[in-house]
């Protein structure tokens, strides 16, 4: 499959076309990052936010641009994003003057989501994942409730780890929509 015919496919919510395109450019994605966090556990973190995010967006793409080129500028302002929320986080300190020091506590309201899923009681919770198909049961139940890693996941349903991360960031998505309802 080649890239064009890859994001036309994606386009119309192809899976196979999403999992080529997450293969292709997972390692240059990450690698990137990687060179820009030094951590590797934030870097896989924003590598599958800029992989989620550019799927959910991909019919917003536009051909006349290098595909690479627009994952890379997402995952340059998702790690931005970042970024400022840690310069605003618990003792972000705030100086007027040398020996008057101000220390804002940082905003703990939760996030949209964070209400969705506190809001709802676990037996809610498993009812909802109920609904997902059982791969997709699977790989929440295996990273959320079993706490596995996504190596472990990839070894116990025999997948690539792409594979694992793709399916686990769709599982997340499809579950949100069902909570939402």
């Amino acid at each position: 499959m080649e890239i064009e015919e890859a994001i036309a496919k994606a386009k119309q919510n192809n899976q196979k076309a999403f999992n080529f395109l997450l293969d292709e450019y997972w390692d240059y994605v990450y690698g990137f990052q990687l060179k820009r966090v030094t951590n590797e556990y934030d870097a896989e973190d924003i590598t599958i936010q800029t992989f989620s995010k550019a799927f959910d967006k991909i019919d917003k793409f536009d051909e006349k641009y290098a595909f690479k080129t627009w994952l890379i500028t997402i995952s340059k302002n998702i790690h931005i994003d970042l970024v400022r929320k840690e310069k605003s986080s618990i003792y972000s300190k705030i100086t007027d003057h040398q020996d008057d020091k101000i220390y804002r506590v940082q905003d703990d309201s939760p996030s949209p989501e964070d209400k969705l899923i506190t809001e709802q009681n676990l037996a809610k919770l498993l009812r909802d994942i109920k609904k997902l198909k059982p791969h997709y049961q699977d790989v929440i139940n295996l990273r959320y409730f079993q706490e596995l890693s996504y190596s472990e996941i990839s070894q116990e349903l025999n997948e690539p780890m792409n594979n694992v991360k793709v399916k686990l960031l769709r599982a997340k998505k499809l579950l949100a929509e069902i909570i939402k309802r």
